[in-house]
């Protein structure tokens, strides 16, 4: 090391490291990897890269920050020689609210591996003050609350970068704050947020609810502020149009600055859209570059070579279509250019379900993404071809050149080197550091698969991450799990399409065969980590279902010495890290067909857990890669759900009469014993959903879930063909490197070089 820790340290906190509390050490750590990564900070290439996205889930930064600055061991073993604990430091540090689920994690590690492979790449979003919200379960429901987490000093930095955004009838003034993107081993970018110096946090009191019309003081109050009224749903239309008149302007001073004269921005720049929330970046830029004197054909000729688009979703519900009303409120002045822009794709093309504006008034973000942006890529395999053969087929018929995949990708060093400590180190002892770089070479672990003591080192490392989750659930909720029994884990964003209500059917069913005297050979932790949108009312009631039989078989003597239930507070980034690594089973049960890709699945095989799930999104190269024998598939495929859809022949009623393990599993969920600690119009209306319409199909696939979960069970007990599974399916997971993800993104669409 070129750098003195200790003494920078020191001279950061004014004072003797073992007298300084952790707060101190903390900010002082903090300032040193700020300044460190200052002399990183690079400018170089003419080509740039800007992700624009409502969301970047990054986690806390300091760890990650010292694992990419080369530095983190070093500064642990200082710390620990003045008796302090660097995971107790890292405590201090709140976590930042500005993202929800997938999406915006893997905004955050698309963001750390530019900066990891020298792309000159920068991020793009919103300064959320309260984020999503913060999760607390009262009286076994979900209770949103505000998730203040800016502070006097902390990551951001304030520029002097500031833009008037007009909206309709009044305008309001930006100011640009920037996070460092630390690169592994490699370069400084930056994740630009932007927010307004009027927003008043006192605008919100007791829960997330707030004066939705006052713009000037709420508009980054929260991500996603909930859309079940107009006014909530403008306060929408509001902060994507700030997200992408802000990101624009940015774009083209940049350019400009570095000799660009707007006819060649496509030389200068590359705009990633990732999914439809920035999608007015296209009419915006337009306007911009009519402005400075461009005609609006040759601007759309511009624009149309600049920007790419990412679809996230195969829920038609997640395209996200404005009506025009609220546009013509919130930015008039787009609203000449969409119209143009819709009337030329309608002198084009006679087929009505291509058109940007509907039949109804509607403008369809993702269509026009699609039309003058040059590339459309999906995020799996799967995913991709259910887009060019199903969702988006009729736009694959007329530009079947733009379309493309590209399989998600997580950060190895987060999800690897920092979150599993115990198993990184070990890896790094018997194949070498070289994945840490090129995560291919994770298979050279393959050479172990039949030596009994490499199998057994990955068994003890597994058990050691367990013990730690139990005691982190036990300071952090107050319950207790047993670390000798089989974690069962299924932790991402609460939806009906990723059935965390089939999971709890089956907690149903093992508890009423444990009380039937049928007891598993090993104890059996089944543990959920999940938010609820909070107008979205089947979420909340599954997660009430679930924090039920918490309850109720937790505090059950006959069953809790064989199966626990947990439900995760307050899911995010922090929690995953500890969940991901003591994970045994990794339940990825979506409807074939509706998850688009997933990363959950991805972090849960890097740290050797075995996966339990459907034939869909990345599930597909996941099974690919590992075999047969090394993860665990059921129900129907994405070709015969998609057929249920177009016949609509699904009748959830049908399984329930023809299968007793389901009815009663059903039944349950209204029975006595569940309503005595539930309420009973969450769990009526929750049984009366799945018996009526179940439009995820649930009951579809029970029986082949059930079955296929014993099967995995009853495979745990022989330990070592287990630990074998666990090995290949590490050495295998090397393909979903976010870095993997971003070389290709760089090829095939941005070519920076």
């Amino acid at each position: 090391m070129s750098i003195n820790v200790r003494e920078l340290l020191e001279q950061k906190c004014c004072n003797n490291i073992a007298a300084c509390t952790n707060e101190q050490i903390y900010y002082g750590l903090l300032g040193i990897v700020k300044d460190l990564a200052k002399e990183k900070e690079s400018n170089e290439g003419k080509k740039k890269i800007y992700y624009i996205s409502a969301e970047f889930l990054i986690g806390k930064l300091l760890s990650n920050n010292l694992i990419n600055l080369g530095i983190y061991d070093e500064v642990a073993k200082m710390l620990e020689q003045y008796g302090k604990d660097i995971n107790l430091i890292e405590q201090v540090e709140p976590e930042p609210s500005l993202g929800n689920g997938g999406l915006g994690r893997l905004a955050a590690c698309f963001l750390d591996s530019m900066a990891t492979l020298g792309m000159n790449g920068d991020g793009i979003g919103l300064n959320y003050h309260f984020g999503l919200f913060l999760q607390t379960f009262e009286n076994r429901l979900q209770k949103e609350n505000k998730n203040p987490w800016l502070q006097a000093e902390s990551w951001l930095t304030r520029t002097d970068v500031v833009y008037p955004i007009q909206f309709g009838g009044f305008t309001v003034w930006s100011r640009m704050y920037d996070l460092d993107v630390t690169g592994f081993e490699n370069r400084t970018n930056k994740l630009h947020l932007f927010d307004i110096e009027t927003v008043d946090e006192g605008l919100v009191g007791d829960g997330i609810n707030f004066n939705k019309g006052d713009i000037m003081k709420n508009l980054t109050l929260f991500l996603y502020p909930d859309d079940s009224d107009d006014a909530g749903r403008l306060l929408r239309v509001y902060q994507q149009y700030f997200m992408v008149s802000n990101a624009a302007r940015l774009i083209l001073s940049e350019c400009e600055a570095k000799g660009c004269k707007l006819y060649d921005l496509p030389d200068y720049a590359a705009i990633q859209i990732n999914d439809t929330h920035p999608s007015m970046v296209i009419p915006e830029l337009i306007r911009l570059l009519m402005e400075r004197g461009i005609r609006m054909s040759d601007a759309i000729d511009i624009v149309s070579k600049t920007c790419a688009y990412t679809n996230h979703t195969i829920l038609a519900e997640a395209l996200e279509k404005w009506p025009m009303d609220y546009l013509n409120q919130v930015v008039p002045q787009l609203m000449p250019i969409i119209r143009e822009l819709d009337t030329i794709v309608k002198e084009k093309y006679e087929d009505k379900s291509v058109a940007i504006i509907d039949d109804a008034n509607r403008v369809h973000m993702a269509h026009m993404d699609i039309h003058y942006g040059y590339s459309v890529n999906g995020v799996a395999y799967l995913h991709t071809e259910i887009l060019k053969k199903n969702e988006l087929n009729n736009f694959y018929k007329i530009y079947p050149e733009k379309f493309n995949n590209k399989t998600n990708g997580i950060t190895f060093r987060r999800w690897l080197m920092h979150c599993n400590k115990g198993l990184s180190h070990y890896l790094d002892e018997i194949i070498g550091t070289g994945w840490h770089k090129n995560a291919d070479e994770l298979e050279k672990l393959l050479a172990f698969a039949d030596d009994r003591a490499v199998l057994d080192k990955l068994l003890e490392i597994k058990h050691e991450n367990k013990k730690n989750l139990a005691a982190y659930l036990k300071e952090y909720q107050g319950l207790e799990i047993d670390e000798n029994s089989i974690f069962d884990i299924q932790i991402k964003r609460l939806h009906e399409y990723k059935r965390q209500q089939m999971n709890a059917l089956y907690v149903i069913h093992k508890y009423l065969e444990i009380k039937k005297g049928k007891k598993p050979a090993t104890p059996i932790t089944v543990i959920f980590g999940a938010k609820a949108a909070p107008a979205y009312v089947i979420a909340k009631d599954i997660i009430h279902l679930i924090l039920c039989l918490q309850e109720l078989v937790n505090n059950d003597p006959e069953v809790s010495p064989y199966l626990k239930v947990v439900m995760v507070e307050n899911y995010n980034v922090t929690n995953a890290e500890k969940l991901i690594p003591a994970c045994d089973i990794s339940e990825q049960i979506s409807l074939a067909s509706k998850e688009a890709s997933g990363t959950g699945n991805m972090k849960f095989m890097l740290n050797g857990a075995v996966t339990l799930g459907t034939m869909d999104g990345a599930n597909v190269e996941i099974a690919d890669l590992v075999g047969k024998d090394n993860i665990y598939i059921f129900g129907e495929s994405s070709d015969t759900v998609i057929e249920h859809y177009e016949k609509a022949d699904y009748v959830s009623r049908k399984y329930y009469e023809e299968n007793e393990d389901i009815k009663e599993a059903v039944d349950f969920i209204v029975s006595e014993e569940l309503m005595k600690v539930g309420h009973r119009e969450h769990l009526e209306r929750l049984y009366h959903e799945l018996l009526n319409k179940d439009w995820f199909m649930t009951l579809l696939d029970y029986e082949d879930y059930a079955a296929k979960k014993e099967e995995m069970y009853k495979d745990y007990e022989d330990r070592t063909a287990w630990a074998k599974k666990m090995l290949v399916n590490t050495a295998k997971a090397g393909f979903f490197s976010s870095d993997r993800t971003i070389a290709e993104y760089d090829k095939d669409i941005w070519k920076l070089s």
